[in-house]
């Protein structure tokens, strides 16, 4: 088998590593990065700090009851954003198949690149020393044949460190790791593989595919396909994300409020549905897409019965999509959220009996204010509640 050109590549504790750069005196201490308020939570801890049990989304209360000696400091989102788009250009001067996969991390493809820059392990080293001389930081990579064991890999690196799996060893990598180690298995889902006895992904994986089906349904066999390190989703292009559009944002702590989720989900429907409307596009299906920590992410779609073009009927099947998938997980926080559609066409509408143009002309006008002034210059009102103006 040939060399692995899947990476993915993480900033180490990408909030605190920013306030260390600019307080060094800071190195090596504990540190909390988060929302300071009466009911805020820890968007990111130092190594120091984890030490003492402190994590993200737990409440700053709290995480100053376990660490009292922690540096505590609030979240400077500009000053991380500018790092942030420097980290995913160098990440794009290696290769074009670039997922980001939030503001601190991201997937490449580097097959083909390998007369320009090297292997996956040499391209993975270069990206480190790169953002540990341009941006001052250190970040972790993993490299294997798909995503999902890079991304184990790239956690078992953790703190700055560098974790290559060979191709075909992907099985024996993740056999010896707990299973919530494996992206997918949350809390509950633990709790109920722990019920028969499977603690070690190597132990669901040699579990009878079967049983695991009988168990958990269509989520079983998925669950021993990944165990087994198989996974076969691409690295998502420029070109492939072409045949759909969407809009997703990752919070820079684990947002736990369902009006906040429904403010950006709407906001995110507005951006999407002027997409399609500069291309003169419609869709045929809406994707609405979950991320709840550590990396659990979920996606479910809804195909309506006719095309959808407009924000609010983006927005409203998405919200439903959000609503039922969200109760399905305990309504926990969540670290990202995202709407899209896909199956795009042309956009040929047909009103329904009594319908007027009224939606389409407020959407055109909306959208071409917010083109001339900025997305600030018209606002929905839960976009404002949502934050606190």
């Amino acid at each position: 088998m040939g060399s692995p050109s899947v990476l993915h590549v993480d900033l180490d504790a990408f909030f605190v590593a920013m306030e260390v750069l600019r307080r060094p005196e800071l190195a090596g201490k504990p540190v909390v990065v988060g929302f300071t308020g009466p009911r805020g939570v820890v968007s990111t801890a130092s190594y120091e700090a984890r030490a003492f049990g402190v994590h993200s989304a737990l409440p700053m209360a709290r995480a100053r009851r376990l660490c009292p000696q922690a540096t505590c400091l609030p979240v400077d989102f500009p000053y991380y954003a500018e790092a942030s788009e420097r980290f995913h250009a160098i990440l794009r001067d290696y290769t074009p198949a670039c997922e980001r996969a939030g503001t601190d991390e991201a997937y490449l493809d580097v097959a083909g690149c390998e007369r320009l820059f090297g292997d996956g392990e040499a391209i993975a080293r270069a990206i480190r020393a790169r953002v540990r001389a341009e941006i001052g930081i250190a970040a972790s990579a993993g490299v294997a044949a798909n995503k999902l064991v890079a991304k184990v890999a790239s956690d078992a690196a953790k703190p700055d460190g560098l974790c290559v799996v060979p191709a075909g060893g992907e099985a024996a990598f993740l056999a010896p790791l707990p299973v919530r180690d494996l992206p997918m298995v949350g809390p509950r889902l633990e709790a109920r593989l722990a019920e028969l006895g499977l603690r070690a992904i190597g132990e669901v994986a040699a579990w009878p595919a079967a049983a695991l089906r009988a168990r958990f349904g269509r989520m079983g066999e998925e669950l021993r396909e990944r165990a087994l390190g198989r996974f076969d989703a691409p690295v998502l292009t420029e070109r492939a994300a072409a045949r759909s559009v969407s809009r997703e944002t990752t919070f820079g702590e684990d947002e736990p409020g369902r009006s906040r989720l429904r403010a950006v989900l709407r906001a995110q429907a507005e951006q999407v549905a002027r997409d399609l409307a500069r291309d003169g596009r419609a869709a045929r299906t809406v994707v609405l897409k979950l991320r709840f920590p550590p990396f659990q992410t979920l996606t479910r779609s809804h195909t309506p019965a006719r095309q959808v073009a407009l924000a609010d009927d983006i927005f409203a099947a998405g919200a439903d999509l959000f609503e039922r998938l969200w109760r399905e997980e305990g309504r926990r926080p969540v670290r990202l959220i995202g709407v899209g559609v896909a199956n795009l066409m042309p956009r040929a509408r047909q009103l329904r009996l009594g319908e007027t143009l009224e939606a389409d002309r407020l959407a055109e006008t909306v959208g071409s204010l917010r083109d001339r002034f900025g997305d600030g210059a018209v606002r929905r009102a839960a976009e404002m509640t949502a934050e606190g103006r």
